[in-house]
């Protein structure tokens, strides 16, 4: 949830959020994901790249903090 607040996704719940990380890079659908599958699906997906990027960022954590 907080990653979903951090990166402005909180249209949709932290389940659903997973879910469709999940649904993005678990290639074999086995519901795990190797590092692997992490990282290909990562590169892959432009989307989800800015979303990790941005999970590092701590500017985007500042904001949050600074906005309430």
């Amino acid at each position: 949830q907080a990653i979903q607040t951090i990166n402005g996704h909180t249209n949709m719940s932290a389940e659903e959020f997973t879910n469709m990380i999940f649904q993005k890079i678990d290639v074999n659908n086995d519901g795990e994901l190797t590092l692997e599958e992490f990282i290909n699906g990562v590169e892959r997906d432009k989307d989800l790249m800015e979303v990790i990027t941005k999970s590092f960022d701590l500017s985007n954590v500042l904001k949050v903090i600074q906005s309430g």
